[in-house]
């Protein structure tokens, strides 16, 4: 067979909002599927060409420069966020809308957030929990999940969803505890400290690679690692790892004065997600089942 009709066998992912974990997606299937990144900016195209993708020109905001979208791919890989303001994602629409024209999609993997169950109080718990968003950022992504089920169960397409905590890594622009440390930022009191979730980038890439495969149809599946650490006693490890001072403890009161709205949001759920789906479903052997092994490298 020659390389040109083995290459047209392979199947087609389309993914859309390729970056960080887009690419270590692309790293990981280059080779092994046809792949296409979708981008609203020109200058990306070079660098999605050489790490292997099929760059394809269109904007979620304009749904007429998604019009060829619906008959390229097999499966669609959807790391794109919604919008910075309201509560729901148009985004999401536009981009099934588009697929919807032609209907070849069978598979969809979207990288959803732990953030629609709201503040649980510690609770630990697995995918049954009820959604409770608190926030209008959470808002929109319960609207692209809502969105996407619904395409899912009309268009006879398995839809995946993955509800994703922090992200973090050594080489991920932000994605690096020792940042917030370098700015000094402070951290709760242990009496009012909230419990965090975490994934390392190469875990999560991974993770959406086995969902592609094995993701069954209208499922929702925790990606987090097995720590159970509050954000305080994270911060702690890692200046411990990189020989950091340890952040400052406040108070709420406290916090308020000194920390954005969308850092105090994030300090004001406390949460503790199960991954048993992860590991069972998807058959993912974690790279870093601990925030420490995964800080060390």
């Amino acid at each position: 067979m020659t390389d040109r009709a083995s290459r047209f066998k392979r199947p087609t992912l389309l993914i859309v909002g390729c970056g960080d974990i887009g690419l270590r997606v692309v790293r990981l299937l280059r080779g092994r599927w046809r792949l296409i990144a979708l981008t609203s900016s020109a200058q990306r195209c070079e660098a999605l060409r050489a790490a292997g993708a099929l760059p394809l020109l269109g904007d979620l905001d304009a749904p007429a420069t998604l019009a060829r979208l619906g008959g390229l791919a097999d499966a669609v890989l959807h790391l794109a966020p919604p919008p910075a303001h309201g509560d729901t994602d148009p985004r999401t629409a536009h981009l099934l809308q588009a697929l919807a024209r032609k209907g070849r999609v069978r598979r969809i993997v979207y990288a959803s957030t732990s953030g629609v169950y709201g503040d649980c109080g510690g609770a630990r718990f697995d995918e049954t929990r009820a959604v409770n968003p608190g926030t209008d950022r959470a808002r929109r992504r319960v609207d692209a999940e809502q969105r996407l089920r619904w395409y899912g169960r009309a268009f006879g397409a398995r839809v995946t969803l993955l509800r994703i905590p922090g992200i973090y890594a050594g080489d991920r622009a932000g994605g690096h505890p020792r940042e917030r440390l370098a700015r000094g930022a402070p951290v709760l009191a242990a009496g009012h400290d909230v419990y965090t979730n975490h994934i390392h980038a190469d875990d999560l890439a991974r993770a959406c690679v086995a969902a592609l495969h094995r993701g069954a149809p209208q499922r929702v599946l925790h990606v987090s690692d097995d720590t159970e650490l509050t954000m305080g006693d994270y911060f702690d490890l890692a200046a411990d790892l990189e020989g950091l001072p340890r952040p400052r403890r406040v108070t709420p009161e406290q916090a308020r004065a000194e920390l954005s709205l969308m850092q105090l949001s994030f300090m004001g759920e406390s949460r503790r997600l199960r991954n048993t789906r992860l590991k069972r479903e998807l058959r993912l052997r974690l790279r870093y089942p601990s925030v420490a092994q995964g800080l060390l490298a």
